[in-house]
Formats: structure tokens, C-alpha cells, sequence
């Protein structure tokens, strides 16, 4: 007599090990396989996602779609390319592969090679691309990719399926059961879920598509060279190295604009290139394609950079050259640099200032920014350059701040103690309207006058590289104070930034878009 579980016929061969083992196969495989079969007269459904934690709404899914044709292939997103936040996905590609694999109705299971579905869905090929009822509506879609997942399958005679069944998610029963979080977070995380839904903050982030941005700061080009450890030198107290390889990012206002430009329409920047030296078309090649920027070159200058010496199997970094002129700019470049600033900056809904202290920012082109910007938005970096005396207090009017706590406590003079009195401090020697206060492990502190304080603990629960985090953090948030967007949410998206960016080596690239909105909503199920 047929085992039934639930009225559904779903036995898992865990005893015939060799058999699930052989129903996985390479896309190349499946492709042979899936060609196969419809030669043999068979319709092919193929399923696909990261299928994390197989559940009962996955065999209800599965169920469905297989009475859509004669054969059944699922294919996995791998665990790159898994976007549902830290430690996602909880269970590797090949356990998940295996689990799927051990489920009769399955015939064949794949891992996918790409970010999404379509390279995979051209190369297969199957009649029918089955999509759970979630998918249904394109307009909830926040990968932009269902579509063109359509066409693909469209494109080689096939249809795409929207079964109908209960659906369950792994996400929120791995967020309530399984969750690699502290207490502290999960606890944070349900008392916010009861505030804030997924969809909710992606309308909110969407709103800020159309805003008009200025990024206004010094280009940065940031050098990593990969090195791997020798051992001491045989006659000199030196820890010899050898030369690995190296790369380049945007990084400075060039990387505060490509971060911003994920999520808004259009993004301008005005910053300084050097008169030689000058990188000019490695700068143009990495900006985003909706990034517009304006060049302005700084006298016997050459263009920052920033050059880091990695070790390349931890990625320490083992010491730092940098390559600069950080004079103030000279009295020529200066009048054409607020020139510029007095013309443009009052047509902007939001002017952020990243100023990493190597001279662009005269009192002059201060004094324009404050009067002139409708919201103005500062962050002012400590580096080995300024250390000790570039501050916030250079400037006397700001709407927000992203700053992170060493910073504040260095304006401040005030290396222990609360943080909250440091804040209100700043807060009223700037007229601040906003306040943001990175702390690392620690989380962020957010402060609005009239609204009071909003914490949240932070998300990152590894981290591969801190360069880059806090402007990251900062291209997200000042769009969200600008807008006026609740303190509450500002500190959540800055903690999902923040742990996000934690993950990118450098400013290899930018925080992604549609991996924020997965990494919202799959910690909020």
C-alpha cells in the first residue's frame, strides 16, 4: 500500500541514496535530459528557487506544477547568489540540491550558475516555467526579472505557470526557529515587524527614485594590492612579501554617487580630479551609467589615491600609501569651484557634502553649501590625513549627519561616556535636524528633533572589509531624512546597508537595489 502524508504521495528515497545522487545533474545535463524527454513525446515544468528550507508549501508547489505536464525539473539558485541577508542561505546549494533530489515527483535537479533564471531558461528550454501565486502580480516583482524570465521561456515555445496553492516561507520559519541572530536582534526584529512591512519600506525607498541629488567631495581612487606572506627577511627585521595582483575602485564622493544611484534615478557629482595624473577615464568608466559628474581639476594636484597593501587570504590590510596634494585649493580653483556650487546647489532637493579632509572644502565652498543647499546632508571622514582636527564643528549648518561614534566623541573632545548627550550636543551647535550615529557591532543611534531617538542593533554578523561601509550607509540614509522618513526605518535600512556593504570587498561595487529589497523582506517574514 502507497505511504500518503497529507493526501499527497510524496515519498523521499533518503534510503536509495545512489538514486537521488543520480537525479543530480549539471544545467548542461539537464538540458540533454529535459531535450530528451521531449523528443520522447513528454512536457517538461521546470521550478526554480533557493528552496532553502523544504517545506510543505514547496510539495503543494510542486504537486501543482507537475500536473502541468509529464516530467518535473527543479533547479536552485547557488549560494552567491543568494541575496536573503547574513547567513542565507542557511543550508548549502548541495544539501539543498540533495533534499530535492530525494523527493519522488522531482525527475532531475540542477544548480543554476547565474544570478537569475533566464540564462538557465534559455539553455533548458522546458514547455512550462512553473512561478508560485507571489509571483503572479508583476507590479510586486522588486527583481524586475519575471518578465524577461516570460520572455525567455516564450522565446523557446514554452509557457509560464502560476500555481495556486497555501504558500509557506522558509525565511520565516528559519527567522523564528532557526535564526543565527542574538536575542537582541530577533527581539528587535518582531517587536519592528510589527511597525514596518517589507512592501511598506520598498515604497517608501521607491519614493525617493525621482529626488534630485548632488554629491559634492573629493574622487578617490582606491588601489588594493594583494600580496601573500614570505616570511622575515633573512638580513633585515622585514616581513617580506609577494606580489599577488591588485585592483582599483571608485571610491570617495564617486562611490557615495554609484551607491545612490542604485536607487535613484539620477544622480550628480561634482568633485575634483588632479591636473596630472589624472585617471580621468578610469573614473568615467566606473561610475554608474546613471551618474553624471562634473570635473573639476585641482592645481599641481593629482588625482587621490589611495593605495592599501592586502594580504590576500585574509584580506588584512597590511599598510597604506597615499598619493595626494592635500593643500587647500588655490584662490583660482576655489572661486571656480563656488562659482559652480552658488549656481547649481539651490536646484537640488538634497546636497551631501562627503568631505574626507584633502582640501577642496575651503571655508569659502562651505559658506556657499550652507546657504545655498534646501537640505544638506554632511558626513566629514577621519583618515591618517586629518586625524585630530577634521571635524564636524568645520561646519555650522547642517539637516543631517552620518557620522559614526569615534568621529562624533573626536568633535567632541569626549572619549567615554553616554553618546546621547554628544548627539543632542552636535545636534544644537549645527541646527541639526537629523542626526545618525554608526557604533559598529553596536548598531545605529538615529536622533530627530521633535521625533526623539530611534536604535537598532547591527545585522552584519561577519565582516570582509570595513572601507566603505559608512558611505554607503550615508548614500542610503540622507535620501530617507531628506524625505522625512521615519527615524525607525532610517536606522533599519542603515543596518541592512551597513551589513550588506560589510560584505564588499573595498568599492568593488555598490550595494545592490534588488538585494536590499530581498534582504528587507526576507528578515521581516
Amino acid at each position: 500500500m502507497a505511504r500518503t502524508i497529507l493526501k499527497h504521495d510524496y515519498r523521499m528515497n533518503f534510503s536509495d541514496r545512489s538514486h537521488a545522487a543520480d537525479k543530480i545533474v549539471s544545467l548542461k545535463q539537464l538540458a540533454t535530459c529535459v531535450a530528451t524527454m521531449q523528443a520522447a513525446g513528454k512536457k517538461v515544468v521546470l521550478c526554480h528557487g533557493v528552496f532553502d528550507l523544504l517545506h510543505y508549501g514547496h510539495l503543494l508547489h510542486f504537486e501543482e506544477a507537475r500536473k502541468q505536464g509529464d516530467a518535473l525539473v527543479v533547479t536552485i539558485t547557488p549560494d552567491i547568489y543568494v541575496n536573503k541577508g547574513p547567513n542565507r542561505p542557511a543550508f548549502t546549494e548541495s544539501y539543498r540540491a540533495r533534499m530535492l533530489a530525494a523527493l519522488d515527483i522531482v525527475d532531475y535537479v540542477a544548480i543554476n550558475q547565474s544570478p537569475t533564471a533566464v540564462e538557465m531558461l534559455v539553455a533548458v528550454r522546458p514547455d512550462i516555467f512553473a512561478k508560485g501565486p507571489d509571483y503572479k502580480d508583476p507590479t510586486q516583482d522588486i527583481t524586475g526579472k519575471i518578465e524577461e524570465e516570460a520572455a525567455a521561456v516564450r522565446s523557446a515555445g514554452g509557457s509560464i505557470y502560476y500555481t495556486e496553492g497555501l504558500t509557506y516561507s522558509s525565511s520565516a520559519f528559519i527567522n523564528r526557529h532557526l535564526s543565527s541572530y542574538s536575542q537582541e536582534v530577533n527581539s528587535y526584529l518582531t517587536e519592528f515587524r510589527e511597525t514596518f512591512t517589507p512592501s511598506q519600506i520598498h515604497r517608501a525607498l521607491d519614493g525617493l527614485q525621482r529626488m534630485r541629488v548632488l554629491v559634492v567631495g573629493e574622487a578617490i581612487v582606491d588601489e588594493y594590492v594583494y600580496v601573500d606572506q614570505m616570511g622575515k627577511s633573512s638580513k633585515e627585521p622585514v616581513l617580506a612579501m609577494r606580489y599577488a595582483s591588485e585592483e582599483q575602485f571608485a571610491g570617495g564622493a564617486l562611490a557615495i554617487a554609484n551607491h545612490m544611484a542604485a536607487f535613484i534615478d539620477k544622480v550628480d557629482v561634482v568633485t575634483f580630479l588632479g591636473t596630472h595624473d589624472v585617471r580621468e577615464t578610469f573614473v568615467r568608466e566606473h561610475l554608474a551609467s546613471n551618474v553624471n559628474p562634473t570635473f573639476l581639476y585641482k592645481s599641481d594636484s593629482p588625482t587621490i589615491v589611495k593605495r592599501r597593501y592586502v594580504e590576500s587570504y585574509l584580506l588584512s590590510k597590511l599598510f597604506e600609501v597615499y598619493f595626494f596634494n592635500d593643500e587647500l585649493l588655490n584662490e583660482r580653483d576655489d572661486a571656480q569651484f563656488c562659482s559652480h556650487l552658488d549656481a547649481i546647489a539651490s536646484s537640488y532637493d538634497l546636497v551631501v557634502v562627503a568631505d574626507f579632509g584633502h582640501g577642496i572644502f575651503t571655508q569659502n565652498a562651505i559658506d556657499v553649501l550652507q546657504s545655498r543647499s534646501k537640505f544638506l546632508a554632511i558626513n566629514t571622514q577621519q583618515n591618517a590625513a586629518n586625524i585630530g582636527y577634521h571635524t564636524l564643528s568645520r561646519y555650522k549648518r547642517a539637516d543631517f549627519v552620518c557620522t559614526n561614534e569615534g568621529e562624533l566623541r573626536s568633535d567632541s573632545r569626549t572619549r567615554i561616556g553616554d553618546i546621547e548627550p554628544l548627539i543632542l550636543a552636535i545636534a544644537e551647535r549645527l541646527n541639526l535636524k537629523n542626526t545618525l550615529v554608526t557604533r559598529g557591532k553596536r548598531g545605529a543611534l538615529f536622533y530627530r528633533a521633535g521625533e526623539g531617538w530611534s536604535s537598532g542593533p547591527a545585522f552584519a554578523t561577519s565582516v570582509t572589509d570595513r572601507v566603505g561601509t559608512g558611505d554607503a550607509v550615508l548614500s542610503w540614509t540622507a535620501p530617507m531624512a531628506a524625505a522625512g522618513l521615519p527615524g525607525s526605518m532610517i536606522t533599519f535600512v542603515a543596518n541592512v546597508i551597513g551589513a550588506q556593504a560589510a560584505q564588499i570587498v573595498g568599492n568593488r561595487s555598490a550595494v545592490d537595489r534588488v538585494a536590499t529589497y530581498k534582504f528587507i523582506e526576507s528578515m521581516l517574514k
